[in-house]
């Protein structure tokens, strides 16, 4: 595991470097999956788990990481740094590299070796040396979980492609049921990755994985930070709040 640390902070130095040549650290973003990605892969390649397991893991990383990470880049491509970061930048002035590679980039790469506990324990225990049921069941959750994200995030770049819906609030296809699909999903395909883990012994304790993840997308990152700003910007956002559940999906009422 000391090697997957090594290989994360390698990648968010890089990472940093580009975002220093770029002037743009909102950059990060887009490695945030690819990040997984590699974890994944190196714990794959040295692990010595059961060699099916490995292979799932592996794949369902991929799968997830790389549609993310093309999903973020493309939404993200023109539109300049992202106003977190330019608020940082104005906030820290020459201090802000040296500033966001701690405060940064250091923080998701942590976080990023953090969450990917589940997929590292799964593809370095030995047994079981079959794939069980926990397995199955997991990769049904995270594929419940991955067809949530993608299709809540392609519904949503359809609906704002569209300039007649400007200004307005998504409230169609899967956002009738839930604010967030998008983070629903994701926090649910983390929760899939736990239940593989578990198919392995001792394993409980990765819980704190998709505790994280589900914690971030709802109070810090996620539903939180978004909707302070769509609250602000969108007088309809109100009524919807009052007829969809935030994140859990449900009837509306």
């Amino acid at each position: 595991m000391s090697i997957t640390l090594a290989a994360t902070a390698g990648l968010m130095l890089c990472v940093w470097l580009l975002s220093l040549a770029r002037k743009d650290a909102s950059i990060v973003d887009t490695f945030w999956g690819l990040g997984f990605v590699l974890i994944a892969a190196v714990s794959c390649a040295i692990g010595e788990g059961y060699e099916m397991r490995r292979i799932l893991i592996t794949a369902l990383t991929a799968v997830w990481g790389w549609r993310l990470a093309s999903h973020i880049f493309l939404r993200n491509r023109g539109n300049g740094e992202d106003f977190r970061y330019r608020a940082m930048r104005a906030r820290h002035g020459k201090r802000f590299p040296v500033v966001s590679l701690y405060s940064v980039f250091a923080v998701q790469g942590l976080l990023m070796w953090v969450i990917s506990l589940p997929l590292q324990i799964g593809e370095i225990s030995r047994e079981p040396a079959r794939i069980t049921w926990l397995d199955w069941t997991g990769a049904i959750v995270w594929l419940m979980g991955f067809a949530f994200e993608s299709v809540g995030d392609l519904q949503l770049a359809r609906f704002k492609a569209e300039s007649k819906n400007e200004g307005k609030v998504m409230d169609r296809g899967l956002w009738r049921y839930t604010r967030h699909p998008n983070y629903f999903g994701d926090a649910l395909l983390w929760w899939g990755f736990f239940l593989i883990a578990m198919s392995t012994p001792a394993c409980a304790w990765t819980v704190i994985s998709p505790l994280i993840m589900t914690g971030l997308l709802m109070k810090v990152s996620g539903v939180a930070l978004l909707e302070k700003t769509l609250m602000k910007t969108k007088p309809e956002y109100r009524d919807y709040v009052r007829r969809t559940n935030a994140f859990l999906p449900w009837l509306p009422r």
